[in-house]
């Protein structure tokens, strides 16, 4: 069965980074574009990079230009260096495939704050 657990969040300080992993399991991953998705308090859970198979990148326009997003197909693993993190990056951050399965990870937490 499709299995994502993410990891690497905790507390950083504005202008501070944090880098992201996401191991998958159970999915065809090297065939597959994979994401980063966050959910942030009183919000849906909202689009914040895209990988495609081929290594191709999508930003949603709040993160381009301070988050990066790559894969590993070897490790089956998708990462998000974060960088320059305002306090409004804070939220739960999930992975999933594109379109997305319908299994979710538990998420990683990522608290910026002073």
């Amino acid at each position: 069965q499709v299995q994502l657990v993410e990891s690497g969040g905790g507390l950083a300080q504005p202008g501070g980074s944090l880098r992201l992993s996401c191991a998958a399991s159970g999915i065809a991953f090297s065939a597959n574009d994979m994401a980063w998705y966050r959910q942030v308090p009183g919000k849906r859970r909202e689009f914040v990079a895209r990988v495609s198979s081929g290594g191709s990148t999508v930003y949603a326009y709040f993160v381009k230009g301070r988050f990066t997003i790559s894969r590993d197909n070897a490790q089956n693993t998708v990462y998000l260096q974060m960088n320059s993190l305002k306090p409004e990056d804070t939220g739960v951050y999930y992975c999933n495939s594109v379109p997305a399965t319908g299994t979710w990870g538990q998420g990683t937490q990522v608290t910026v704050s002073s």
